[in-house]
């Protein structure tokens, strides 16, 4: 059994081959290539929870699950620490044959998985990108997606001025592009060709009011139903696409508000990822208008992530 720490994660699991990995995960998803139970949770206290999410990657030869424990942290209020490993079974022998260090795989395959949505959605010449959060997601949401669009100026906008200034200059040595700190969350999201939302925000963030046509939106951060980074208005503007219906009833907190306000009805879903990769169903269907793909994760996406890493080693 390979035993990958943070580390060896960090060092091995280049995006590329992640995104490659994640993105036939997704379109086996949605051809019913794979198998998962819902994620489930085990509150362990105040602030503390266990989640479960495990899954089966047949058409990889892989099954497993992701176990990770979610804590808060106190001093810094709406932020929280994601610890655990991912355990990687081989589905001929029944032998574990790997484990790896779970942050760092959401870490990488969260981002990844953004990069093969906005790839697939997003207007082909987009340049300005919008990050609504400053943490490693972040990050490597911003490397990601420097990959599938020719980015030319990333605005972020965070609670903290002070910290967007350091996240920026951080991010402009290390990637080359021009990064801008925004006070107001407005003006950081006028005239963003693609919006990336990736915070621990549990209420409202980002306004549909405030996106123009042609915007791409990235709702990354909120991934339980009671947490919302986008009021319910958002979906309602736009062509709405997920990882998966099923996922998306259970804990996509923006539409199950839209729907409960009667903004929209559970058909508003457009497709599910998987669908639009696979050609099954259309993606973007012209430069004007606004697409929004809400990104919940899947344990099909860990562990076509691990196993990716693992088959490198």
């Amino acid at each position: 059994m390979k035993i990958l720490d943070e580390a060896a994660v960090l060092r091995r699991l280049d995006i590329e081959g992640c995104r490659t990995a994640v993105r036939g995960a997704m379109i086996a998803l949605s051809a019913g290539e794979t198998r998962q139970l819902p994620r489930t949770i085990i509150p362990i206290g105040a602030g503390r929870l266990f989640g479960q999410m495990p899954g089966a990657l047949l058409s990889e030869g892989y099954f497993g699950a992701k176990l990770v424990s979610v804590f808060a942290e106190p001093d810094r209020p709406g932020r929280t620490a994601h610890l655990g490993v991912v355990v990687l079974f081989d589905a001929e022998s029944g032998q574990a044959v790997c484990v790896a260090d779970a942050g760092a795989i959401t870490l990488i395959r969260t981002a990844a998985g953004t990069a093969v949505a906005t790839d697939a959605l997003a207007v082909p010449d987009a340049e300005r990108l919008t990050v609504m959060g400053y943490g490693h997601q972040a990050s490597a949401h911003i490397e990601a997606l420097a990959r599938v669009r020719p980015l030319r100026e990333v605005k972020v906008w965070g609670r903290s001025i002070e910290r967007a200034r350091a996240f920026c200059v951080t991010m402009a040595e290390k990637t080359g592009l021009a990064m801008l700190p925004v006070a107001d969350p407005r003006e950081a999201v006028t005239d963003a060709q693609i919006v990336c939302t990736v915070t621990g925000a549990v209420e409202p963030i980002l306004f549909a009011d405030w996106l123009t046509p042609g915007t791409h939106v990235n709702l990354v951060g909120a991934s339980v139903a009671s947490a919302a980074e986008a009021e319910a208005a958002v979906v309602s503007v736009g062509r709405y696409f997920v990882e998966s219906r099923e996922s998306a009833r259970n804990g996509a907190g923006e539409f199950l508000r839209a729907v409960a306000a009667g903004l929209v009805t559970e058909d508003c879903i457009q497709a599910e990822i998987g669908e639009v990769l696979a050609g099954m169903r259309p993606g973007r269907q012209s430069a004007s208008e606004i697409t929004i793909y809400k990104s919940i994760g899947h344990a099909v996406q860990d562990l076509a992530a691990t196993a990716y890493l693992y088959e490198q080693s």
